[in-house]
């Protein structure tokens, strides 16, 4: 996201503010939900619902403007929406994807972190696909080494729950920073 918001900078200056606040959005959130998780073992509803239509709506916005951007006379519509459609696909396949290990084992993943895999896949989706499916990966990947520390420094047994939404915000985080 990074290399983006410098591409940004030079060709759409508009496109860059709206992604600079939806990455600072991405922060406070992150922050806000990886405490009341960590806590209670609780995503809000009045911090995740909101954050689909300020995600939503900035980073469209910005991708609708790149995209017009760099349109050539002659490019066609679908390359001007390419990218918002990836935002929207983004968070519909990694909601899709949570809520489908919810199913299969219900203990395992709470609702909360299916309705944040919406969010995320906004923002990793907006980045392109390698970098929804790396955020994915370093979500499972962190919350994998955190148990088994738990398990090693015999903090945690396997029946222990941990909260899962900071392991997704990490993964995400740290997917945004990846190059594009």
């Amino acid at each position: 996201m990074i290399g983006r918001l410098g591409e940004l900078w030079q060709h759409n200056p508009v496109a860059f503010w709206l992604v600079l606040a939806a990455c600072l959005y991405f922060a406070v959130m992150a922050v806000r939900l990886t405490v009341i998780d960590v806590r209670h073992h609780l995503l809000p509803n009045r911090i995740v619902f909101p954050s689909y239509a300020v995600a939503g709506v900035l980073l469209v916005a910005a991708a609708a403007l790149a995209g017009a951007g760099e349109m050539v006379n002659d490019a066609p519509l679908a390359a001007l929406l390419a990218v918002p459609a990836r935002v929207v696909a983004g968070a519909a396949l990694l909601w899709l994807f949570y809520f489908v290990l919810r199913l299969v084992y219900p203990p395992g993943m709470g609702f909360g972190d299916v309705k944040l895999a919406g969010v995320l896949g906004m923002y990793l989706g907006y980045l392109g696909w390698g970098h929804l499916f790396a955020g994915t990966f370093l979500a499972f990947l962190l919350g994998g080494l955190w148990s088994v520390a738990l398990l090693a420094a015999r903090r945690g047994t396997l029946k222990s729950s941990i909260p899962f939404g900071p392991f997704m915000l990490a993964g995400t985080a740290a997917a945004m920073l990846l190059p594009a």
